[in-house]
């Protein structure tokens, strides 16, 4: 490909990783909002109330999709900058390899309530572990130390890793309101209930808050790039 072309593409890549950014952040504040709904609402309905909890998993997807994004683009972005070795075969894997994340996402989804839906999870879950693992590494320049990968670039990476395991708390966080759904399904809502189920929320919405921080860092050094 030639250079100019190359460079107007790389810059439109460069432009669909900054709105990925922002489509993140949004869904996870329209996740919020509706969760915070469907936990305070004691007076509803608890079929409504379950139909509302089922749309906010749905919603939950975008984020997941906004994280492959996130990956693969700046995958490619590194590779094209010159940031990581490689060059155009290495952008063009990762970008091969983000559509059949996305894909393998989809279907985790999907198949959720299928006899093959806890192991896709139990997979999607432990893929996420490596991928943090190996962004921490690379971040700490046990990967790739001899890459000509700026500073603020691995600090970077440091943050998204804190993004990822920020988002891993909140699932942690989440269990103990499945707990208590399921026994509100079972046997009826209680005040008791309903609060534990307010309490969980504002465990989950702590967690949430230093994500957000840690986007805030990410766009801080994709600006300033300090070092």
């Amino acid at each position: 490909m030639p250079s100019e072309a190359r460079r107007r593409m790389t810059l439109w890549i460069l432009v669909a990783h900054i709105a990925v950014l922002g489509y993140w952040l949004g869904s996870e504040l329209v996740i919020n909002s509706t969760y915070r709904y469907v936990c305070f609402a004691d007076n509803m309905p608890f079929t409504e109330r379950t139909r509302l909890m089922d749309h906010v998993m749905h919603v939950d997807q975008h984020v997941r999709y906004a994280l492959v994004l996130q990956t693969s683009l700046g995958i490619v972005l590194a590779a094209n900058y010159g940031f990581i070795p490689g060059g155009a075969p290495v952008a063009f894997a990762a970008a091969a390899f983000g559509i059949l994340w996305l894909g393998f996402v989809e279907a985790v989804h999907r198949l959720r309530k299928h006899e093959a839906g806890p192991l896709l999870g139990k997979i999607d879950r432990v893929s996420r572990y490596i991928l943090m693992a190996v962004l921490l590494a690379t971040s700490l320049s046990l990967i790739g130390g001899a890459w000509p990968m700026p500073g603020w670039l691995r600090w970077k990476l440091a943050a998204f890793t804190g993004v990822m395991a920020c988002g891993v708390g909140i699932r942690f966080a989440l269990i103990a309101h499945f707990r208590t759904w399921a026994q509100m399904a079972a046997s009826g809502v209680t005040p008791e209930r309903n609060a534990l189920i307010r309490a969980t929320y504002v465990q989950a919405t702590a967690v949430l808050v230093l994500l957000w921080v840690f986007i805030g860092v990410i766009v801080w050094l994709s600006i300033a790039k300090p070092v």
